[in-house]
């Protein structure tokens, strides 16, 4: 699978989980190019979200590849349940593995795209290890462990920083971005050096969802062919 530049990850927890399955058809039907899942544990971050059987029942409605997102501790022990029940994308937290290079490699053992994430407070340089190592890097813009928030503009410093080391090593990690995310800040996201943006609230709580994501994906490509 070849992740897209400016991709647009339509986030899954925004989303109405009495009709998760209209919505998985509403992202199938759209200019989507990836479904953001994203898995909260209450122990890595403050909140719960959803599990293997919602990604198991997603995976049998949705057509775009599934982006799943690790807000969890000890990830190294799901990482094959994770990739049997449809991930295509496994990302997994800077901050939760003391042995992330294992993990990252177990990862792709398993045949997903492999992904890393931090945190705001944690700097872009720690990754200079494990960089030509991964498919994805995802900067979260906000606190992880709830939707809603508002966009921390220092990301836009890391984005910038973040891309400079991939291109000065020549590597193919793709920059995603994860948090307050839409078409008040998507345009300067992308001029910074971002790849995929995940977008929830802005997409999912809009008057017309699919919209929302055509806006999104306009800006990208606008930002690209310049």
């Amino acid at each position: 699978m070849h992740i897209k530049r400016h991709a647009i990850a339509p986030s899954l927890l925004a989303a109405d989980f009495l009709n998760l399955a209209a919505e998985a058809e509403m992202v199938n039907n759209s200019e989507a190019d990836l479904l953001h899942l994203d898995v909260m544990d209450g122990r890595f971050v403050p909140n719960i979200s959803f599990g293997l059987p919602v990604i198991r029942d997603i995976n049998k409605v949705c057509t775009k590849p599934l982006d799943v997102h690790l807000m969890i501790v000890e990830p190294e022990k799901y990482i094959s349940d994770f990739r049997n029940a449809g991930a295509d994308i496994i990302t997994v937290h800077y901050e939760a593995c003391p042995h992330l290079h294992r993990t990252i490699q177990q990862i792709k053992e398993t045949g997903a795209q492999a992904g890393v994430a931090l945190n705001p407070h944690t700097p872009v340089a720690l990754l200079e290890d494990i960089l030509e190592d991964v498919d994805l890097v995802c900067l979260m813009s906000v606190n992880p462990g709830f939707g809603g928030q508002k966009f921390i503009y220092q990301t836009l410093l890391k984005i910038s920083k973040l891309k400079s080391m991939i291109i000065e090593r020549n590597l193919h990690a793709r920059i995603e971005i994860d948090g307050g995310v839409g078409l008040q800040n998507a345009q300067k996201i992308l001029e910074a050096g971002a790849d995929i943006l995940v977008a929830g609230s802005s997409v999912f709580k809009s008057e017309s969802p699919t919209d929302s994501i055509s806006r999104l994906k306009a800006i990208g490509s606008e930002v690209f062919e310049v």
